[in-house]
């Protein structure tokens, strides 16, 4: 079973949203802070969180950024902060998705159950184990990065867009088809999803983010990767 961990201090929205998730057979722990969500998710590890950035006593992003010191699960934020540089600012961060408050219940699950989906499903199509660059090594079926010699940490989002670009590598794969695949039928016009990622790798991964040589920019088409 599933389980989501609820970092939110909304007591009423704690509640919509435990009463909706546990009539999809979800389990789920509450946290209405940031210490308490970081003990919760050590002692009992989630499938997924979904995490306000407006927490009692500290910034919702900084618990992102100490949740990805050591979680891979998805992390999809649910905030009332809407501007563009806010959206970036969290997907930079280590956010796999943004939901803007207020929002469809049914479309929040809708994108749970796509986050959950993608990481269950990473890497099963992926033609060979372990990817060997110029610069960098994947470790596919692990899921582990290693650059110069150190481990590298990329979220669920990074590993199912890399695994995208290798299983075409040498072809050019469409904007339109890298968000319908890694992030659903309905983002396939949210391009600055891409720039945001497609950045994250290239600093993660390549020796010269702003001359990269395996993570390619096709300007306005899409993206290859070259080994």
């Amino acid at each position: 079973m599933t389980r989501v961990l609820v970092v939110e201090d909304e007591p009423q929205l704690v509640r919509a949203l435990e009463i909706n998730l546990k009539a999809r057979t979800y389990e789920v722990d509450c946290a209405r802070d940031g210490a308490t969500a970081l003990q919760l998710a050590a002692a009992r590890p989630p499938d997924a969180v979904l995490l306000d950035l407006g927490l009692p006593d500290m910034d919702g992003i900084e618990v992102m950024r100490r949740l990805r010191s050591w979680c891979r699960s998805p992390i999809l934020v649910v905030s009332a902060r809407s501007t563009s540089d806010e959206k970036v600012q969290a997907l930079d961060s280590g956010a796999d998705d943004y939901i803007t408050k207020p929002f469809s219940m049914d479309e929040l699950l809708a994108r749970l159950r796509v986050a959950t989906r993608r990481v269950g499903t990473a890497g099963r199509t992926v033609d060979g184990t372990v990817v060997t660059t110029t610069s960098f090594t994947l470790d596919l079926p692990a899921k582990k990065a290693n650059r110069a010699g150190r481990d590298v940490r990329l979220t669920p989002t990074e590993w199912h867009l890399l695994e995208v670009l290798i299983r075409n590598r040498g072809r050019l794969v469409s904007q339109r088809q890298l968000l319908h695949e890694v992030w659903g039928p309905g983002y396939r016009t949210q391009s600055n999803y891409l720039r945001v990622y497609m950045a994250q790798l290239r600093r993660k991964l390549e020796p010269d983010p702003s001359h990269p040589r395996h993570l390619i920019t096709a300007p306005g088409m899409g993206y290859r990767f070259e080994a």
